[in-house]
């Protein structure tokens, strides 16, 4: 599908580092602030909402469970970490290279703590995914804002212009918590497959525009091209970073929101313990062994004595 570069009013200042953005100037203006007790509740919402996508608990017990079910759910951690181990390596040979000899306890730790890390990130990219689609609810700016469900898409924010006589832009948008949870080479099909989104969504009228909201690293906004030409991939795409985003769709700063998420947290909630505090029951630590040894990968001691063997399990 052919790429036409969208009739909204832009950025034509080319001394300016936003050119050919979207000049946000021409679109009507927050019409209100958030009250504090509104978005604290927001935040909570959004919280709620992510541990019932991505749990960040390391291990979940329920209050009544009997010893023989926490031990059931011991096992299964276990099992769930050696599929982790495996999916989530890299590099086959280094990997090998660097287990040889190590015991499957300590592997199994090192794994544990790996996969917390990643837990937490991944409720941290739900939460501010809910969060900035509910900010763009309550702040009112927008004529209509709606969760697409999409693989490419989170939500869609429809915005008018201060000139009446012109179109409502209709804002396709996706949410990632930093620019490094693409690759450099996902970003041309990442961007190819949100701009499809909006093309093809028969509810649209008018000029689209299509954000990839970065909520979490600082900066402004900018339109990513083509390394080798310097091109932009789509003069329809463009990255928000977090300095421009939060102010545009909640109406609050990005340093404001987090001290607001800081808040809501220490109101709610124990800190969460450092990854490297956490006790990882021996059970747990053991199941991860036995399917170790199971896949042929340790020795009677429970070292991994064999590194090609390793390379094999993680190839196959």
């Amino acid at each position: 599908m052919a790429v036409i570069p969208q009739d909204y009013p832009r950025i034509n200042d080319e001394n300016d580092r936003e050119y050919g953005c979207l000049d946000t100037s021409q679109l009507v203006a927050h019409k209100r602030k958030i009250p504090a007790d509104e978005l604290k509740q927001a935040i909570l919402s959004a919280m709620e909402n992510a541990n019932l996508k991505s749990s960040r608990e390391s291990i979940s017990i329920p209050e009544l469970a009997t010893e023989e079910e926490i031990l059931g759910i011991y096992d299964k951690v276990g099992k769930d970490l050696f599929r982790y181990f495996k999916g989530y390596c890299g590099d086959p040979a280094s990997t090998a290279h660097q287990l040889k000899g190590k015991h499957y306890r300590d592997v199994a730790m090192e794994q544990f703590l790996l996969r917390n890390v990643q837990k937490g990130r991944m409720n941290s990219g739900w939460r501010y995914q809910f969060l900035l689609l509910d900010c763009a609810i309550r702040s009112r700016r927008f004529k209509s804002v709606s969760d697409l469900g999409a693989a490419e898409a989170d939500f869609n924010a429809v915005i008018e212009h201060k000139d009446v006589t012109k179109t409502s832009l209709s804002l396709y948008v996706s949410v990632k918590n930093r620019k490094n949870t693409l690759g450099g080479q996902d970003w041309p099909k990442a961007i190819k497959a949100l701009e499809t989104v909006a093309q093809t969504d028969r509810n649209r009228t008018g000029a689209y525009c299509c954000v990839f909201a970065i909520t979490m690293d600082r900066g402004e906004r900018y339109i990513k091209t083509m390394q080798k030409t310097g091109q932009p991939h789509s003069f329809n795409t463009e990255i928000w970073l977090s300095d421009f985003l939060w102010p545009f769709f909640a109406n609050y700063t990005y340093e404001e929101i987090m001290s607001f998420v800081l808040d809501v947290l220490l109101e709610s909630q124990e800190a969460d313990t450092l990854s490297m505090q956490i006790e990882i029951p021996d059970e747990v630590l053991d199941s991860f062994g036995r399917a170790c040894f199971d896949a042929g990968l340790l020795d009677s001691d429970g070292h991994f004595d064999d590194p090609h063997n390793v390379v094999k399990f993680f190839c196959n």
